[in-house]
């Protein structure tokens, strides 16, 4: 394989796509496109390598059947995986490349022709250097080992029991203009797969940034609440413990609201649900614009919402959740419908000494039921 193919050797695609169920049309298409590529680029590469054959061929180096049975080897691997390839059987393997048998096969065409033709010799051990660098793009561990063992054991029986004079010609000036374009294109295909490895290594990194920034943004959309974007209960109750951990331990005050629109199921039923919609949505923003950074809010349920305040007596408390009242009821909700009107009530607690969350809450509920009885649009004060 004296090649550069792997550059349609993707390996971020290629494991993306182990991963999973059984691959779609569109997915086994690609495959088959991809492979075919790469057979293409393995057929242009004998074709080059045989091009210098036959320059040793025209030096009186070798014989001059070696290069058209060099590509000759070279296109019966190339169609023979093509047929494999074609019929789907590649499909059947977790590798549906066939890396680590292409790079034997590969290896063992080298080898072959190194005992051929000896005196050309240079040529085929040089590209070994192309075939181990197009395997470590792809291949495993187990893989490279494999390999690695065959050539090994390929090399100590050409060089150990044969007495082949493997050579590099140079005696004549067409013998070095071949083999300087031996090392030449050795060279320039390494320097490709290494330049292919570190555009694939920046890839990879990209490709991380963007996963992690993917998972970012899952772990915030986890956390909100997808109408209002104000926290889900789940991620308001642990902010709630938390803070409450907190308070016991540095011994600050903490106060909680719970927040619920008023008549809102009387608005969904003469409005509509869309515009409750949006009742909740502006609710959540307006509420957002008019808290202090360390505050968090959260739905609790349906229309009623949770404010966590850090650091905050019950009378502060108190203080910051009239204003938010006040400023809710004297937004124009008629821009939404014609008489269309919205205010709020809600309770205020503040956290008693070794209180745990759920009485907190309660507390804060039973605030929120006094403020209901009272008339609504109002806010009550929960007992210590």
């Amino acid at each position: 394989m004296g090649t550069a193919a792997s550059p349609f050797l993707h390996p971020i695609a290629a494991e993306l796509e182990a991963v999973g169920a059984k691959p779609t049309a569109k997915v086994l298409s690609r495959r088959a496109r991809q492979r075919r590529q790469i057979q293409a680029m393995i057929a242009t590469s004998y074709i080059v390598d045989s091009l210098v054959l036959l320059l040793y061929a025209h030096a009186g180096t070798i014989p001059d059947t070696i290069g058209p049975a060099f590509a000759a080897c070279g296109f019966a691997s190339i169609a023979f995986y093509l047929v494999l390839s074609e019929t789907g059987f590649t499909e059947r393997f977790h590798d549906h490349y066939f890396v680590a048998p292409q790079l034997i096969v590969s290896v063992a065409i080298m080898l072959a022709f190194t005992y051929i033709a000896p005196e050309a010799g240079v040529m085929f051990l040089s590209t070994l250097f192309v075939v181990f660098n197009f395997g470590s793009l792809r291949s495993t561990p187990r893989q490279t080992a494999l390999v690695w063992t065959a050539t090994a054991l390929g090399l100590a029986a050409l060089f150990l029991l044969t007495d082949k004079p493997i050579s590099m010609p140079h005696g004549s000036y067409l013998e070095r203009v071949a083999t300087m374009s031996v090392f030449v294109l050795t060279l320039g295909r390494c320097m490709f797969l290494g330049i292919f490895s570190s555009s694939m290594r920046r890839s990879l990194y990209a490709n991380g940034l963007k996963l992690r920034e993917a998972y970012r943004r899952i772990e915030e959309l986890a956390e909100l609440d997808e109408l209002t974007g104000s926290f889900n209960r789940r991620c308001i109750m642990r902010m709630l413990d938390d803070e409450i951990t907190r308070a016991h331990t540095v011994n600050t005050p903490c106060s909680i609201a719970l927040i619920d629109l008023d008549w809102f199921k009387r608005i969904n039923d003469a409005y509509g649900h869309p515009t409750g919609d949006e009742v909740l949505r502006t609710f959540a923003i307006t509420v957002f614009a008019n808290i202090r950074g360390i505050d968090r809010f959260g739905r609790y349920g349906g229309e009623e919402f949770l404010l966590v305040l850090p650091d905050t007596p019950n009378e502060a408390g108190a203080r910051i959740l009239d204003r938010l009242r006040a400023i809710i009821a004297d937004l124009d909700w008629s821009a939404f419908s014609p008489g269309l009107r919205v205010t709020i009530s809600a309770g205020v607690a503040t956290l008693a000494p070794d209180e745990t969350s759920d009485t907190f809450l309660a507390r804060a509920d039973s605030a929120l039921y006094a403020a209901k009885a009272r008339g609504r649009n109002r806010i009550a004060s929960a007992l210590s």
